[in-house]
């Protein structure tokens, strides 16, 4: 089966039964073990311990994964340069914790204004070609790419009320270095946080607000202990980009069985996980935890329109950037927002 065909069997719900299957051809011998970290602490335990069940089950137990909490290894930011060297084989990563090591990955991450909703964002990685030019950066790097894993919100959550941009220039936000540079566009002063320190950042003061993910997140991080104001900021949606990489010496290194067991359980590791964290950010918007507000329409414009300067430079770096950026080009004008 062609990985796109995996992916849309994925979407559709259609894994399950394939994955089960699988088990009964696999490969006798002794048990080929990875370790893959993710950036993802506790509050992701059941939705990576399914995904581990099911490469163990689909193998007959002779294909192991041991998944590691968000910097227990290695830190998180590292994550890349540990599967390129083999110190990690696998992990779950987001590029925006590497953008000075791969051309692509601020791009891969999901610039503000790459995509408007789901269909979009898969339309564009997968009949587009975006995820092809990512998976040819990562080879350069002796990593092989699996795919996306789409997240849900990314919004800010802040100490303080939010009514527009100007409010912003009194705090300091948590962000990422892309989005970074486009706060900075508005003297918004930014810093960089693992995610693992955002609950004491904010609630010792060292920082006003985090742009990190959605109400999900925020509430399994209990940083509305701290800070309870979210602000829709409709910069992007699905509002980053995951990845699932595997050190390219030990894919190869993998029987065809192996390979297709790991491809299946991460498309329905990725269509869960996304469906995870864009409900739970619905039901954890119902509980009373947060007040929300929606930056007002002007300001979100604004962010797009610096967003868009944004892509020139990215488009700068390299040939296979320009090639991504006119995929994200051309998709924005044929929904109209071009």
């Amino acid at each position: 089966m062609k990985r796109r065909n995996i992916l849309k069997a994925a979407a559709a719900g259609l894994v399950t039964a394939p994955l089960a299957m699988s088990g009964a051809n696999a490969t006798a011998g002794s048990t080929v073990r990875l370790r893959m970290q993710t950036y993802w602490g506790t509050e992701s335990d059941d939705i990576h311990k399914a995904f581990v069940d099911d490469v163990k089950t689909a193998s007959n137990k002779t294909l192991r994964v041991k998944r590691f909490r968000g910097s227990e290894l290695v830190p998180n930011a590292d994550m890349l340069q540990a599967v390129s060297k083999g110190t990690l084989d696998m992990c779950q990563g987001y590029s925006g914790y590497w953008p000075g090591q791969l051309d692509i990955a601020s791009i891969e991450a999901g610039l503000p204004g790459a995509w408007t909703n789901y269909d979009e964002a898969q339309y564009i990685m997968e009949t587009r070609g975006l995820g092809d030019l990512v998976r040819e950066a990562y080879a350069e790097k002796g990593v092989h790419y699996l795919g996306p894993i789409m997240g849900g919100p990314f919004d800010l959550l802040t100490t303080k009320p939010v009514n527009s941009l100007d409010d912003l220039k009194k705090m300091k936000i948590r962000a990422t270095p892309s989005v970074a540079k486009v706060l900075e566009k508005f003297d918004i002063p930014t810093v960089y946080l693992p995610g693992g320190e955002l609950y004491l950042g904010l609630s010792t003061g060292t920082i006003d607000g985090v742009i990190y993910a959605g109400t999900n997140e925020y509430k399994a991080m209990k940083l509305y202990e701290s800070a309870k104001y979210y602000t829709f900021l409709n910069m992007v949606n699905p509002g980053y980009a995951d990845d699932m990489l595997i050190n390219k010496a030990k894919w190869e290194s993998l029987t065809p069985e192996h390979q297709r067991i790991i491809e299946m359980a991460y498309a329905k590791h990725a269509r869960k996980m996304h469906t995870w964290m864009v409900s739970g950010s619905i039901d954890a918007g119902t509980e009373g935890l947060f007040e929300f507000n929606t930056l007002n329409a002007d300001d979100s414009q604004r962010l797009r329109n610096a967003a868009r300067v944004i892509w020139d430079e990215e488009a700068a770096k390299s040939e296979r950037n320009a090639k991504a950026i006119k995929i994200l080009a051309d998709a924005a004008k044929a929904t109209g927002r071009g």
